[in-house]
C-alpha cells in the first residue's frame, strides 16, 4: 500500500501581494509624485529668488556707475550744450541759448571773432540776416575732461546754408573750451583748418592782419544788429 501523500496548507507568509499591499502601494505612487513635484517647485522658487536678486544687484551697480561721456559715450556738458548751438546755427536763437557762455567767453570762425556774450549774440543773430537758411543737418561729439571742472567739446558736423538760393555744404570742425560748465572759447574751423592767425602761419604779420580783419567784421555786424541786442519775439 503505497505511503499516504503529504498535505500542503497555505502560509500566512505567502508571496503573494494581497489586495491590501496593491492598494497601499498604488497609493504611495501618487504620494511619492507629489513629493517630487514639490521639491521642483522649491527648486523654481530658489531660482527665482536668485535671479530677482542678481537683477537687483545690476540695477543698483547701474545706479552707482553713471553712464560715460559722449563721444565715448554721453556726458551731461555736450547734452547741455549741444540743443543752444543746434538753436544758434539754426538761425532760430533766442537769449536763453547763449546761457552757455561765460561772460567774456570767445567765439572766432574764418570771419569773426567775437569778445563776449554780447558780440558772440550779434555774430549769430546775422545769420538769419545774411543766408536764407542756416543749419547743422550732421554732427558727431567728442567730449574730454581736461582737468578739475574743465573739459573740451569737439564737434564734427556738417553745415548747410543758402546764399542767394544756392545751396553751400560746409564741413566744420567745432571746438567748445568749458569751466565749471560754461562755454569760455568757441572755434568753428571750416574744413576742420586751423584758423589763421600770427600762432599758425609762417610770417606772423599775415596772421595779425587775419586776425584784425575778423575783429574789424565783428564790430562791424555788432553794430549793425544793435550791439548784442536780443531780438522782440512776436505773437501772431
Amino acid at each position: 500500500m503505497p505511503p499516504p501523500l503529504p498535505r500542503f496548507t497555505a502560509s500566512s507568509s505567502s508571496t503573494t501581494p494581497s489586495a491590501c499591499t496593491l492598494s497601499a502601494t498604488a497609493a504611495a505612487v501618487p504620494f511619492s509624485l507629489s513629493l517630487l513635484l514639490l521639491n521642483k517647485n522649491r527648486e523654481l522658487s530658489t531660482a527665482a529668488m536668485a535671479g530677482a536678486q542678481a537683477t537687483e544687484e545690476k540695477a543698483a551697480a547701474a545706479v552707482a556707475s553713471p553712464p560715460p561721456a559722449v563721444g565715448s559715450g554721453s556726458g551731461s556738458v555736450a547734452d547741455r550744450i549741444m540743443p543752444h548751438l543746434l538753436n544758434m546755427y539754426g538761425s532760430c536763437a533766442t537769449a536763453r541759448d547763449f546761457e552757455i557762455y561765460a561772460p567774456n567767453a570767445t567765439f572766432e570762425d574764418p570771419l569773426m571773432r567775437a569778445h563776449g556774450v554780447k558780440q558772440i549774440k550779434s555774430s549769430f543773430y546775422s545769420l538769419p540776416k545774411v543766408f536764407g537758411e542756416s543749419k547743422i543737418t550732421e554732427y558727431t561729439v567728442q567730449e574730454t575732461p581736461t582737468g578739475p571742472g574743465k573739459a573740451e567739446v569737439v564737434i564734427e558736423n556738417k553745415q548747410h546754408y543758402k546764399v542767394l538760393g544756392r545751396a553751400v555744404e560746409l564741413a566744420s570742425r567745432i571746438t567748445l573750451q568749458v569751466e565749471d560748465g560754461k562755454v569760455v572759447r568757441h572755434e568753428d574751423w571750416w574744413d576742420g583748418k586751423p584758423l589763421r592767425n600770427r600762432h599758425t602761419v609762417g610770417f606772423p604779420l599775415l596772421g595779425r592782419i587775419a586776425e584784425a580783419g575778423r575783429r574789424g567784421a565783428m564790430m562791424v555786424t555788432h553794430a549793425l544788429m544793435g550791439f548784442g541786442k536780443d531780438p522782440t519775439s512776436t505773437t501772431p
